[in-house]
């Protein structure tokens, strides 16, 4: 797996949207991949003002870091715009800052887990400036089958940046639950395994929801990622209670999230293969 087509970053002139493209300038030198900086406006007569502003953050990156980014500015709605420059581009990656959840709400008008699902590139999500140390990543693990591309991504961040792979579970009661799960847990060590990728395998042992465990399993060994999947189609109820996925990604720890969507017909690649039921 190689990273040729560009970093897109959306970009609101906001803290967070720096820290962003911090983020992916270190993407970037690893990768030798290109930086788009995105922004939507609401109204066509905006869009010379915008391109006017953005020229600045690209000059001023230049000067910093020796960068060129291209500047989109995109007429419409951030929910439609972010996905249609992801596909007319062939983004690799999306880089999004976020304030947490308050944030994440005033980024998008409403919920950012919805841009992400509907967006065909993974989102990496960010809430401050990187690390300088980028050793560990955790990998929650459930029983669900489309995550195929989770891995794909995990082997290649650990070829990358020699981040060693935190594969973290719960122990279910539920037979079915647990013989999925315990499948799921196997596929990925077997493919970690041949793909030569540094990890290892814990078990939650708290009582709280996996996200929770997994974000304070992330605390607690100074992980500098949480590698996610996004649900296949989510549904409003999920946007307005709180999706798993959206509590990891808000989560206060401020650790980057990235968030992986499945996509259709995966299986048929070797995605997740449950043995139960």
């Amino acid at each position: 797996m190689e990273i040729n087509e560009p970093i897109l970053v959306p970009w609101d002139f906001s803290q967070v949207a720096g820290y962003a493209l911090e983020h992916a300038i270190n993407f970037s030198k690893i990768t030798d991949g290109s930086i788009a900086l995105v922004h939507v406006v609401k109204k066509e007569k905006e869009i010379d003002n915008a391109k006017s502003k953005l020229q600045e953050i690209v000059d001023q990156t230049k000067e910093k870091h020796g960068i060129k980014l291209s500047l989109i500015v995109r007429e419409g709605s951030i929910f439609t715009a972010i996905s249609e420059t992801v596909e007319e581009y062939n983004a690799a990656l999306v880089v999004m800052g976020t304030h947490g959840m308050k944030g994440m709400q005033k980024f998008t008008g409403s919920w950012a887990l919805k841009v992400i699902a509907g967006s065909k590139a993974p989102f990496l999500v960010v809430q401050d400036t990187p690390d300088a140390a980028f050793n560990d990543i955790v990998f929650p693990v459930d029983f669900k089958r489309e995550q195929k591309e989770k891995l794909v991504w995990a082997a290649y961040l650990n070829k990358s940046y020699k981040a060693k792979i935190h594969i973290c579970y719960q122990q279910s009661t539920d037979s079915r639950i647990k013989t999925k799960t315990k499948s799921n847990i196997v596929f990925s060590k077997n493919y970690l395994t041949e793909k030569g990728s540094d990890f290892q395998i814990k078990t939650l042992e708290g009582d709280n929801s996996l996200a929770d465990e997994s974000i304070e399993y992330a605390k607690q060994i100074n992980a500098g990622m949480i590698l996610i999947m996004t649900t296949k189609n989510i549904s409003f109820q999920d946007y307005v209670l709180g999706a798993d996925e959206q509590q990891i990604i808000a989560n206060s720890e401020k650790i980057p999230v990235m968030c992986i969507n499945p996509k259709a017909g995966v299986s048929k690649f070797g995605g997740f293969v449950s043995t139960g039921g």
